[in-house]
């Protein structure tokens, strides 16, 4: 049975250790090339990176197993994640290639993938890959080996992009945005849409040097934006993710808005524009206060599971077109194919100019319920299921919070600790009966 690498987005870990180290991305990318090959006689795959001193590694390494395999490469530098996945559709070509490791500090990385349509690519594939990794190497001869090139224009050509996302009509001209790219991806891309469009840029985490990916600015330390907003007396900050696929949005009062939040601003101007939204989807973490403030707009909110690639399952499977995590990983299926950090924050400043309202009074009905998240370490990976006094509480939290809250208790996937979680309208209600569950979890 072949060995499992890829995980919930990609194959992803610390480099220099197995799998992230140039001889496994060479076989990674003759493995890739084979199966490549076999629909495709010369297949061409995009490779972009975010800022990661290893990404250079990582880059030639794969590039040299692709070209093993006879498939030519065209190499894009630093590029956002979802401007891969646009510029892989944008081109025709066979494959686009992410290095990075996302939100994760620099000593990690990893490699994601996208189809010839700028999608995520099913599991079926990554299985196909995987076993090709457990076959013997088939080394093209010099006269088929593959070529590469780089694409010069690649940033000019996303930044297009992003740009046209929006209507013709939409300025910013008279706002103050900070952008914060976590020295990441975006940091040449970011700055120059929102100046293009006519905003006041002012850039914090647009410096990278190789190592200070994510660290203290980004999507995953907001309050470096939030500081830098009132420093400045912004109108809004947004910050990015390393590899730009996520944002989280600050105004000018200094409150963040989740992802959440944002995935019903986004709803909210659909509707105000006269367009039919059957449904949304969000994941299990999404707050309860908001599948409640959608349902009152007559917009059902469907849960996958954590991950921005069920999300996006879902909205296929359902034919619907927006989504997203509470983390800030939006989906608008009709503006792009994946999610986009730089895309999402421009469909909720459109939707503010729209409705001539600030985002907080855009989302005045809408009333977040208190969380309590308590992570229970157990003594192995067992079935939590066959805890009956915890299944016994867990139901009984369900009757006492009636339909004003929700339990949601999920094992971790790669650690022996159990995630309890619930939600709310009385923040008191939600801590005691948590607090109850762990203590049954533990019991056990």
């Amino acid at each position: 049975m072949a060995r499992r690498y890829f995980g919930t987005d990609g194959i992803r870990g610390e480099v220099g250790k197995d799998p992230i180290t140039p001889d496994f991305m060479l076989k990674l990318g003759h493995a890739v090339g084979r199966v490549l090959r076999r629909s495709t006689q010369r297949p061409t795959v995009l490779i972009g990176k975010d800022t990661r001193i290893s990404g250079y590694m990582i880059e030639s390494s794969l590039e040299a197993g692709l070209a093993s395999a006879g498939v030519d490469t065209l190499l894009t530098g630093p590029l956002p994640t979802p401007g891969v996945a646009y510029l892989t559709r944008a081109l025709r070509l066979d494959l686009g290639v992410v290095i990075s490791a996302s939100h994760n500090p620099y000593q990690d990385n990893g490699i994601k993938f996208f189809s010839a349509k700028g999608e995520k690519l099913p599991d079926e594939w990554e299985l196909a890959v995987e076993a090709a990794l457990e076959e013997a190497p088939q080394w093209a001869d010099a006269a088929t080996l593959g070529k590469a090139r780089r694409v010069d224009d690649a940033q000019g050509r996303y930044i297009e992009f992003c740009k046209s996302t929006v209507g013709n009509d939409m300025s910013l001209r008279g706002l103050k945005v900070v952008i914060d790219a976590a020295h990441g991806a975006a940091y040449h891309v970011a700055p120059d849409v929102f100046h293009e469009l006519g905003a006041e840029v002012i850039c914090i985490g647009c410096s990278p040097d190789g190592v200070n990916i994510n660290d203290g600015v980004g999507a995953t330390a907001p309050q470096a934006l939030v500081a830098a907003v009132q420093q400045h007396g912004a109108d809004y900050g947004i910050a990015l993710d390393g590899d730009a696929d996520r944002l989280q949005l600050v105004d000018r009062s200094g409150r963040l808005f989740n992802g959440d939040e944002l995935l019903y601003a986004m709803v909210a101007d659909r509707l105000a524009q006269g367009q039919a939204v059957p449904g949304a989807v969000g994941t299990l973490m999404s707050n309860m206060g908001i599948e409640v403030a959608l349902k009152r707009r007559g917009v059902e909110l469907v849960r996958a599971k954590v991950g921005d690639r069920y999300v996006l399952e879902e909205l296929v499977a359902r034919g619907w077109l927006l989504g997203g995590e509470s983390s800030g990983h939006l989906l608008a299926l009709d503006k792009h194919t994946t999610g986009d950090g730089i895309v999402s924050a421009l469909q909720v400043l459109q939707a503010t100019q729209r409705a001539q309202a600030s985002l907080a009074d855009l989302l005045a009905g809408v009333a977040l319920f208190p969380q309590t998240l308590i992570n229970v370490r157990l003594a192995g990976m067992s079935d939590w299921k066959q805890n009956q006094r915890l299944v016994g509480e867990a139901k009984a939290a369900e009757v006492a919070l009636g339909g004003e809250g929700r339990v949601l208790i999920r094992a971790s996937g790669t650690e022996p600790v159990l995630r309890v979680m619930v939600e709310a309208s009385d923040g008191a209600q939600a801590s005691q009966w948590a607090q109850r569950l762990a203590d049954a979890a533990k019991a056990a």
